[in-house]
């Protein structure tokens, strides 16, 4: 049975990553999917860490789970948080006779958490999130639970870093994709400006650089208003020179 159980996880990994269009709607299947592989009722808040920017919350299977979250952030510490920072797994039995953040489990028991479960999520060797699991009833979490929870992210983690990874190489291939364009339609204008200047290249270029920076204008979209001039139409990209494959 336990090798059944760890089959389909690994098949519903496989799903989430496989079957969604965008990072945002994987993380959500992730936070879904860890509920159902740990315990029946349960909710989950999912939080990564961001470049530069402050832990977040990314994903939520409800509001229960994104209102226990967004306390967190406010307050700027709970298990959550601690289980990031310290790449540890954290486990509250009962808020009720929880104090060791008195104010978060203050909180939690108004939302009507009683439990919680915070497993600390790793991409390229590093702490890159955590997914915590809230139940409504004391003491949810035993050894069997937290078993489940540590084996789910740490196959979530792989799945995780794939899924990253695969969304840097889509962001550089739209900036390529953006930045061939560009050059496309700089590349005629310069041809333009060679036609009524009579000068080479290089000439051509300067004398865009000088009016980009004296009327304040980038110089793609200076390039696509002589282009437009002359044209009578906004440049288009060719439809067959950013065809994948």
């Amino acid at each position: 049975m336990q090798n059944q159980g760890h089959t389909a996880e690994l098949v519903g990994l496989q799903n989430a990553l496989l079957k969604t269009n965008s990072v945002e709607q994987f993380l959500h299947e992730l936070a879904v999917l860890s509920t159902r592989v740990v315990a029946e009722g349960l909710s989950c808040g999912m939080t990564l860490r961001q470049r530069g920017r402050p832990p977040a919350a990314v994903a939520c299977t409800d509001s229960v789970a994104a209102q226990a979250d967004n306390i967190q952030y406010r307050l700027g510490d709970g298990p959550c948080l601690y289980a990031m920072r310290h790449a540890r797994v954290v486990r509250i039995d009962d808020f009720a006779a929880h104090d060791r953040w008195p104010r978060f489990s203050a909180r939690a028991a108004e939302l009507g958490i009683r439990s919680c479960l915070a497993v600390p999520l790793v991409a390229d060797g590093e702490p890159a999130g955590v997914l915590t699991l809230y139940a409504r009833r004391p003491r949810a979490f035993g050894p069997a639970e937290v078993a489940r929870a540590e084996q789910f992210a740490g196959h979530a983690s792989g799945a995780l870093t794939l899924a990253l990874r695969m969304a840097s190489c889509h962001d550089l291939n739209d900036q390529l994709r953006t930045s061939l364009v560009s050059r496309a339609v700089i590349d005629q204008a310069l041809g333009v400006i060679m036609a009524t200047e009579r000068c080479p290249q290089d000439r051509a270029l300067a004398v865009l650089k000088t009016v980009s920076q004296n009327t304040n204008v980038k110089i793609r979209d200076l390039a696509a208003t002589i282009v437009t001039s002359v044209s009578g139409e906004p440049p288009r990209p060719s439809a067959t020179s950013f065809q994948d494959g």
